[in-house]
């Protein structure tokens, strides 16, 4: 959530971090609403510094042996004066922040202009896409030549965009993941964490998933959200809470199931493994202090390209434009990684840096050692990685001719002995 102080100081660059984001210009209407709350407030405080003094003459004259009656009665209409007026204060405040949860975090100063991924802009890249020399298939042929990749029998259990995976396969998603939580814990200094997924209306409303992107999500009769990523909980592990400065930064990894219903991607890659209900990711999350936050942002992407360079994919950095960030990002980082069965780069992790967007929401503080008053710790999540679409990228630009996937050497330990994937046909 953005600070409306802010929005009422700088209505100008607030519309026009509104219009880079292809949205109306909203300045006039938020200030609009906050004098409203600010008017009530001033006139409930008067009142009630009225009625204190009101109530102290009361007090005087009573201990004089004097008639009270008329400052009692003026109690007694001040009274319900306030309680009208803290009325419209709190309803006012609720319109408020109503409006403001549906606002995204403006874009930083670096974001380039654009209305989609065709506008994003491409930072850097590692490798070089393999040469094959037979003309290479895609996840969902190899898997289930292989006998280990069975849409079939997912859409009887779930209907589509669902997949079983099975033997040795299932094996390489694993070791991908273990792989994965060993780097960012051991090199990268993040604390694993095995949170909940399913969780409650405050904690997708704190990452910003609500009440915006309902839709996006699945919901238990009783009121339960499944989580769409890990940024959901292990982000929420300090809302509501005032930390000390000497603790920042925190950072947190977890490997969980994610749910998402794809409301947005009717007919968009309807094969394979690319878009799923369901599907297994690792998460980073960072909570750090505002003047570490750009620096950590660099730090979160490079952990998770270490990922796709140790597994020796190619792949690509891309600065996402204004037009196709997240709700909550000021910049997001992408990284997508070749796949030859697509003859394509595509997204396997995004890495996005919040600012005090989320910790807002959260009311996620820290006590400063040198800046008195209300402090919002800044709030960082990427994927690292996506193990499902790594495990498509494995598959595929580890293919061999004979049908086979051979094992990537960083992998080999976390498959007991073995190196090559072999298909029913050899």
């Amino acid at each position: 959530m953005l600070d409306i102080r802010w929005i009422r100081e700088n209505p100008s660059k607030f519309d026009g971090a509104l219009k880079k984001r292809g949205l109306a210009a909203a300045a006039e209407e938020l200030t609009s609403l906050d004098q409203i709350r600010r008017d009530h407030q001033t006139k409930a405080q008067a009142m009630q510094t009225r009625r204190n003094e009101a109530s102290k003459e009361i007090g005087k004259l009573k201990g004089a042996g004097k008639n009270a009656d008329t400052l009692i009665r003026e109690v007694s209409e001040l009274r319900e004066t306030l309680q009208n007026l803290e009325s419209q204060e709190k309803k006012a405040s609720e319109d408020l922040t109503r409006r403001l949860a549906s606002i995204p975090n403006i874009p930083a100063d670096d974001v380039p202009f654009g209305k989609g991924e065709e506008d994003n802009l491409k930072i850097r890249q590692f490798g070089t896409p393999r040469s094959f020399s037979f003309e290479p298939l895609d996840h969902v042929s190899i898997g289930e030549k292989l006998d280990e990749m069975d849409f079939e029998a997912a859409a009887k259990l779930s209907g589509s965009r669902f997949v079983v995976l099975k033997g040795n396969l299932a094996r390489l998603e694993r070791a991908l993941a273990t792989f994965m939580l060993d780097l960012h814990t051991e090199e990268f200094g993040y604390t694993e964490v095995s949170p909940p997924v399913l969780v409650n209306d405050n904690a997708v409303y704190g990452t910003g998933q609500l009440p915006k992107f309902s839709e996006d999500l699945f919901r238990t009769e009783n009121g339960f959200w499944l989580i769409p990523t890990a940024e959901v909980p292990l982000t929420n592990l300090v809302a509501d809470t005032i930390l000390e400065e000497k603790d920042l930064p925190i950072r947190l990894t977890a490997y969980t199931n994610c749910f998402r219903s794809e409301a947005g991607a009717a007919g968009r890659d309807t094969r394979g493994m690319l878009r799923q209900h369901q599907f297994n990711k690792v998460e980073l999350v960072s909570i750090v202090h505002p003047t570490e936050s750009e620096a950590e942002h660099q730090r979160m992407t490079e952990a998770a390209e270490e990922v796709l360079r140790k597994l020796e994919l190619p792949y690509k950095v891309m600065l996402l434009c204004s037009g196709d960030m997240g709700f909550s990002a000021r910049r997001t980082y992408d990284l997508e990684v070749w796949l030859p069965g697509q003859n394509r780069y595509r997204e396997i992790s995004s890495c996005s840096t919040c600012g005090d967007f989320q910790s807002r929401r959260m009311q996620s503080r820290f006590r400063s050692q040198s800046k008195r008053g209300i402090n919002f710790p800044h709030t960082l999540n990427g994927s690292g990685i996506a193990v499902g679409r790594a495990l498509i990228a494995v598959i595929e630009n580890y293919q061999n001719k004979d049908g086979s996937v051979s094992v990537p050497e960083v992998l080999k330990k976390y498959m007991g002995g073995i190196n090559k994937l072999e298909s029913n046909a050899s």
